[in-house]
């Protein structure tokens, strides 16, 4: 009990940098008495702690200490190279240096088993170069001048302050406050067709959650009811959530979501070719029924 207590001390003043015996004993539920008992120990062992008296002082280690590199277990410095490799990837090479450095001090060699391309296949990295920008910017909280498309092909520019990088169903987007719209939005990084980092800079606000926000061009959403038989079932599981998702007695499947009816939505539903059922709206069954119809005249011109 002592050893794991005089461990959580350490990472404790590690974290803290100075602390009071109180303040430890508190915090660990045993007497000040016992804390004191616990510093003879750590410093016992080599550990280069000490305390000073009077105002403003406490309990601290001497500046520049770390901790051996025998107090982490062999899976423990795995996990660590494993987790500082999957951000090195997101960061496409950032912290290369980091973990060669980490990687020898554990005396391991980190396993190159991840890859993260943010573009899209034949994009020559312009998503890559969008992420970044965006990123920086996010960070430094930089405006962004935009040039956005939505859904419907409208596009506009828009002067954003650029809030977090979201990932979500398999798109990255940028939650954002738009000045144009003194509202925010999310802006999906594909439809983002130019963008240019500004110098001037904004002061740091709270980022909505994304379902809170709406996307970049503003738009309606309609209640869409769907049907599917039940060997569709691989796919709609995928596109919605199981609280949307209703099996009938026959094996049917009725999906009921809220959807932005736009040229996104006729195109998602046209992706499922015959295996789907448009229930509701009617409109929406029209404007699918109309872009199939033109897709046969296409094909037989």
């Amino acid at each position: 009990m002592q050893e794991s207590r005089l461990f959580q001390i350490l990472y404790y003043l590690l974290d803290k940098g100075q602390v009071t015996a109180p303040e430890l004993a508190e915090t660990f539920e045993v007497s000040v008495r016992t804390i004191y008992r616990d510093i003879d120990a750590l410093s016992g062992a080599g550990v280069p702690v000490y305390t000073e008296s009077g105002r403003g002082g406490g309990i601290r280690l001497m500046k520049g200490f770390v901790l051996d590199r025998a107090v982490l277990s062999e899976e423990e410095k795995r996990e660590i190279l494993t987790a500082l490799q999957s951000i090195n990837a997101a960061q496409r090479g950032n912290n290369s240096r980091i973990l060669q450095k980490l990687s020898a001090v554990f005396q391991l060699s980190s396993a190159d088993w991840l890859e993260v391309d943010f573009s899209r296949w034949g994009n020559s990295g312009t998503d890559n170069q969008k992420f970044e920008l965006l990123k920086s910017a996010v960070i430094h909280r930089n405006y962004v001048k935009i040039r956005y498309a939505n859904s419907c092909g409208e596009s506009s520019e828009r002067m954003i302050q650029p809030l977090k990088m979201a990932y979500k169903s398999m798109a990255w987007y940028v939650k954002a406050y738009c000045t144009w719209k003194q509202d925010y939005r999310i802006f999906k990084l594909t439809r983002i067709m130019d963008l240019e980092l500004l110098p001037e800079r904004f002061s740091n606000r709270p980022a909505p959650a994304l379902e809170e926000v709406g996307e970049g061009m503003g738009q309606t959403c309609r209640q869409v009811v769907l049907r599917f038989p039940r060997h569709m079932a691989y796919r709609v599981y995928d596109e919605f959530d199981q609280a949307q998702i209703q099996q009938q007695q026959d094996g049917d499947l009725i999906v009921r979501a809220s959807m932005p009816e736009d040229e996104w939505l006729i195109g998602f539903v046209l992706s499922f070719g015959t295996e789907v059922e448009i229930i509701e709206p009617l409109s929406l069954k029209r404007a699918v029924a109309d872009s199939a119809k033109k897709i046969y005249e296409n094909l037989h011109m």
